[in-house]
């Protein structure tokens, strides 16, 4: 038996047939559906007085970007944009390694306080948290942004490091307790490094999600990218770009975000049992990340069997 018949049976000739239909319908509707959308984005529209407006892809309504001054205005939005991200995602890995310390501690009152917080700032809205920082704290804009994001995506990074600790086995922390270790040596040197390398493509795709939440600044007045482009240049330059200027928003988004994210499924991969591991120091089998704590547990080991000579 095949993994691929595991769990279903091998589809048949109508089957195969069936589906193929299927997917030349659904490809013709998608297809349909595309030149609908073109289509009525390059038909002129009457406005008001009887003033007919070009289509969208007309050349008129792309020629500012002949003028370096615009694209000078969106690389600085870029700029902000990644500055804001980059800031934040520091801030929310270090409160993320505090947050899973904390949250696994074994003193109860250190523990329950910090479970009660992070539900809370799980709970709260992002934007909410953006809006009671700016007007409670006064911090200005930028760090309206970079705070919020900082304690919302440091608390789910801290809960998912917290699961790769408890996902480890509890051999880990014996063996380290056994040659000497305190629990804080061992949580530090153990366990965490290989929590943090379990969890490392979870981490990385929350901060995907942390850089498209960048664009909540838009509400706060921090002039990141799609304030820059969507709402500076489209009331200088009037609604006549507003779709050109959406289009080159989208299109450095999807540049970034699909980069990001194709670089975390290449880190999940990278970084999956049995996958591309790290390589021995002559490029031959792949180095057992639990390698370390086997050469403590053997330490341990002789340790306890070793007799001293005059004992007997």
């Amino acid at each position: 038996m095949t993994g691929a018949n595991v769990l279903f049976d091998a589809p048949g000739p109508r089957a195969r047939r069936r589906s193929l239909i299927i997917s030349i319908i659904a490809g013709v509707l998608v297809l349909g559906g595309l030149v609908w959308v073109i289509s009525m984005l390059a038909a002129p529209r009457e406005a008001s007085g009887g003033l007919v407006l070009p289509g969208q892809f007309d050349p008129t309504r792309w020629d500012i970007y002949a003028n370096p001054a615009v694209w000078g205005a969106i690389v600085g939005g870029i700029t902000r944009t990644l500055q804001a991200a980059a800031v934040a995602a520091v801030l929310a890995l270090i409160l993320g390694v505090v947050f899973s310390l904390l949250r696994s501690s074994t003193i109860a009152w250190v523990r329950v306080p910090t479970a009660v917080l992070l539900e809370f700032i799980r709970g709260m809205p992002v934007l909410l948290m953006m809006l009671f920082i700016l007007l409670v704290a006064s911090t200005g804009q930028y760090w309206a942004v970079v705070s919020a994001l900082a304690l919302y995506n440091g608390a789910i990074i801290g809960e998912a490091l917290r699961a790769g600790l408890a996902s480890l086995p509890r051999g880990q922390r014996e063996a380290a307790l056994s040659v000497g270790m305190r629990e804080m040596q061992s949580k530090m040197l153990i366990e965490f490094p290989q929590a943090f390398r379990q969890m490392l493509p979870i981490i990385v795709a929350q901060l995907v999600v942390l850089l498209k939440d960048t664009a909540l600044g838009f509400i706060v007045g921090y002039n990141e990218l799609i304030r820059t482009t969507m709402y500076n240049l489209s009331a200088f330059y009037g609604n006549r770009y507003l779709f050109s200027l959406f289009f080159v928003t989208l299109v450095v988004y999807l540049v970034i975000n699909l980069s990001l994210s194709w670089f975390a499924r290449w880190l999940s991969r990278r970084t999956a049992s049995g996958g591309g591991g790290r390589r021995g120091p002559k490029g031959g089998q792949p180095v057992d990340p639990t390698q370390g704590l086997l050469v403590v547990q053997a330490s341990a080991a002789a340790k306890q069997s070793y007799v001293q000579p005059g004992s007997l």
